[in-house]
């Protein structure tokens, strides 16, 4: 993992601890002293999270299960750990898939500590360097606090591709000419759609008889790289009843800050997307949900509540915004959703379903992509072996931990081929892009969102 842990005296008052690795003893506030002592006792070191842990799973190394990273986390409250550059490694080599909280028969709140333990590292400033200050600063306090930036170089990035300039480089080899980490993570790039979602959905859009009136988020990766999955979720609101408002050039949810050490940054961006919901819809208590379709940012959406529990001004949007927040999936068992019609010339498909992390353990919505699946007609669902597995994609993970990220997504596919299917249906923009890119080489295989499966069922049915 790094440096050994040092032992230290207790925790300095208001919850300081001193920085190892010089620093002239500087004292740095722990957002982990923050929380309730109390989430940081519940883990009974009981091992239940060890076989689902991917990390642990690979290394068998105690410090890289979440028991063992917990137990890192409250020495560092208790003061008898240093904060230093061993726990930050350890914190980030975490997927933050959370399966082990669905495990957990204690109910242990990781993700909280998890967030909240790497904010501590970032603060510290324990894994600083001059290339990763300047990437994280770039890409999350520059690029992804600025949708009309992210889409800018979104446009650029679309006619690299579609230019041609892309497939040139390519077989002209000039992508040896890279660092040998941005060599590997170029087939990883998202293929940017010509249109984004304000192109393909109006501000409002009603049907002919509206039983509810929801709020639609469309995302940022989601908005640029799968911006048709965003018109396919209205067009199948609107055919369950539903009237859709969608905000103009919506910001990032803020879930890749908080993720990633910047809780500060996170907070600011569920403010700004409270506000723009609410200059779009009115007050958030008119509406009968706001509707996410992208697992990591729904997991994330849900708890502004949490996030925004300090400040008065917020609080109280936040927790009705925490109360509406539904995934797509979600929301249409929940209201009964209106099964497409049956035609004779359906096409047959086998489709298997990846369960996106923050979906299934984030969420705790598992059973209901699965019932949406099986009203598509000609549809086969066949249960995919480990299905619950983290695809290795795992927000920004794929990026920061590559060798891991690509283990992890061997295992998937070998899993994926096991089934025979034709289709692999997941319900997160990262998941679907380490999908794609693992389906590269298997010939008939394609990355679907269920929710498109379902639109096209409802096309199709119609005269």
């Amino acid at each position: 993992m790094g440096a050994s842990h040092s032992v230290q005296g207790p925790v300095a008052a208001g919850g300081a601890r001193p920085v190892s690795g010089g620093g002239g003893g500087k004292r740095v506030p722990l957002e982990l002293a923050h929380l309730d002592f109390s989430v940081l006792q519940q883990c009974m070191h009981c091992g239940m999270c060890l076989p689902t842990c991917p990390t642990y799973v690979e290394t068998k190394l105690e410090r890289n299960s979440p028991r063992g990273r917990i137990a890192l986390m409250r020495a560092l409250v208790e003061g008898r750990l240093e904060l230093e550059r061993g726990f930050g490694e350890e914190l980030y080599y975490c997927l933050g898939c959370l399966a082990c909280q669905t495990a957990c028969p204690a109910g242990v709140d990781y993700a909280t500590m998890f967030e909240h333990g790497r904010a501590d590292a970032e603060r510290a400033g324990v894994l600083a360097s001059p290339r990763r200050d300047v990437v994280r600063a770039v890409a999350l306090r520059l690029i992804f606090t600025r949708p009309w930036l992210l889409r800018a170089i979104g446009r650029v990035l679309r006619w690299y591709q579609a230019s041609g300039l892309e497939g040139m480089v390519r077989r002209l080899g000039l992508t040896r000419l890279l660092p040998r980490d941005l060599r590997e993570l170029e087939p990883l790039t998202p293929r940017v759609q010509r249109d984004f979602s304000d192109a393909l959905i109006a501000p409002h859009e009603a049907p002919v008889r509206a039983r509810h009136r929801v709020g639609m988020l469309t995302g940022c990766v989601q908005d640029l790289v799968y911006p048709g999955v965003n018109r396919d979720t209205v067009d199948v609101l609107l055919r369950n009843g539903c009237e859709v408002v969608t905000p103009r050039a919506q910001s990032c949810c803020g879930s890749l800050h908080a993720h990633n050490g910047e809780l500060d940054w996170a907070r600011e961006m569920a403010r700004r997307n409270i506000l723009a919901m609410e200059a779009a819809a009115g007050p958030l208590e008119n509406l009968s949900a706001i509707i996410t379709n992208a697992a990591g940012c729904g997991s994330h959406l849900k708890h502004y509540r949490e996030l925004l529990a300090g400040d008065a001004a917020f609080r109280g949007r936040a927790a009705v915004w925490s109360a509406k927040v539904r995934d797509i999936h979600e929301w249409l068992v929940e209201i009964g959703p209106v099964a497409p019609e049956a035609r004779p010339d359906a096409e047959a498909v086998r489709v298997t379903y990846h369960e996106a992390c923050h979906l299934c353990h984030g969420q705790k919505v598992s059973a209901q992509p699965r019932e949406l699946l099986r009203m598509v007609p000609g549809v086969e669902l066949v249960e995919l072996p480990e299905a619950t597995w983290c695809c290795g994609s795992a927000g920004v993970y794929n990026i920061t931990q590559p060798e891991m990220s690509r283990k992890l997504l061997a295992r998937k596919m070998a899993c994926i081929g096991k089934t025979g299917a034709s289709v692999v249906a997941s319900a997160n923009p990262g998941c679907c892009v380490q999908l794609e890119a693992g389906a590269a080489g298997v010939d008939g295989l394609s990355v679907v969102h269920p929710v498109s499966l379902l639109a096209r069922a409802y096309k199709d049915s119609q005269p």
